[in-house]
């Protein structure tokens, strides 16, 4: 099965979550969570922002990804405990 761009986008999104200070620049980082604004999204992906909203908005919506808000900024970060369960649901092949 051959994978869609957006899938790759989202694909790249989640490895580089896994480690957000090695890929974002430290203020676009949540201090407290480790979790990445849209716009730091964005700047590495070279997209406008809104894409890479829709992108992280799309893998919150499946419960790969959790948000938090502060002041006026949404970040979001991985939910390991959803990714490993769908991991188990691929390995046992639906």
């Amino acid at each position: 099965m051959r994978s869609t761009p957006s899938g790759r986008i989202r694909q790249t999104l989640l490895d580089w979550l896994k480690d957000p200070p090695a890929h974002f620049p430290q203020g676009s980082l949540d201090p407290l969570g480790t979790g990445v604004t849209p716009r730091a999204v964005a700047a590495k992906l070279g997209v406008p922002r809104r894409t890479a909203a829709a992108h992280l908005d799309f893998l919150t919506r499946l419960g790969l990804l959790r948000t938090r808000r502060r002041l006026l900024c949404t970040y979001y970060r991985r939910d390991e405990a959803r990714i490993a369960e769908v991991a188990q649901l691929f390995e046992k092949n639906w």
